[in-house]
């Protein structure tokens, strides 16, 4: 769906326009809000869907193996005024349909487990399900970015149905562990707080504590495997790449 183009501008008699300076009319900026409104309602939708799958999936874990694989999970929608923003910066259009195939994190849903085991478990039973399309896969904790960055990201496309009929929505979906979620909050605190211009001593701390963090995830889950018996498996791409035959390109 694309905005129709905007009909009126207020313009005061025998005054010519200032430059290209126009003011949009009460009426249409008012139609533009309410679809822009509408528009970010169908991830909003889309995003609770997500919130509702990995709520069954948690709850069928508490009661079927008495084990919890997700200790949080978190959600959001941008705002108007950021996903507007983003539109500027990436030169996008008003057209909706362009606006749904070229950003894909208007909608995220970040999931934390305790172990990396479970990361993959999730994204496996998650993406498996036959109404969601896996549209992209990135793996930065068997390949972590150059600042030490861990999370396994994925851009999934989930139906959502409304009175006018189906919409295929894209939602940002991040699996991390509980150390990796630390340290990316405080990585994006320090980043935030320096405006970006973090001192190079600081930048090596923050990769020696990402060394540490990726440490602790490997000897916790050691000791969670000894203690309930359970034989180690193979948590790195192994499941990825059976995963790659799913993948649509759009």
């Amino acid at each position: 769906m694309s905005i129709p183009a905007i009909p009126a501008f207020d313009q005061r008699a025998g005054e010519e326009p200032e430059g290209d300076e126009i003011t949009i009319s009460a009426s249409a900026l008012r139609s533009l809000g309410d679809q822009m409104q509408r528009f970010l309602l169908e991830y909003r939708f889309a995003m609770e869907e997500v919130e509702t799958k990995l709520a069954i999936l948690r709850e069928e874990f508490l009661h079927m193996h008495e084990y919890n694989p997700i200790e949080h999970v978190s959600s959001r929608v941008k705002s108007i005024d950021s996903l507007v923003a983003k539109l500027e910066r990436r030169g996008i259009g008003t057209d909706f349909d362009v606006i749904r195939k070229e950003i894909y994190d208007i909608a995220g849903v970040r999931v934390t487990c305790a172990f990396i085991r479970d990361v993959y478990r999730l994204f496996d039973l998650l993406t498996q399900q036959d109404d969601i399309t896996v549209l992209e896969v990135e793996d930065y904790i068997e390949t972590p970015k150059p600042n030490g960055y861990k999370s396994l990201h994925t851009i999934i496309s989930v139906p959502v149905y409304l009175s006018t009929g189906r919409v295929d929505v894209p939602v940002e979906v991040q699996f991390r562990t509980i150390a990796m979620d630390f340290w990316a909050s405080l990585e994006h605190k320090i980043y935030y707080k320096y405006d970006r211009q973090v001192p190079l001593s600081m930048i090596r701390e923050l990769k020696h504590a990402a060394e540490t963090a990726a440490e602790l995830d490997t000897r916790m889950e050691r000791l969670h495997v000894q203690m309930h018996g359970e034989p180690e498996t193979h948590t790195a791409p192994l499941e990825l790449r059976e995963v790659s035959p799913r993948i649509h390109r759009a």
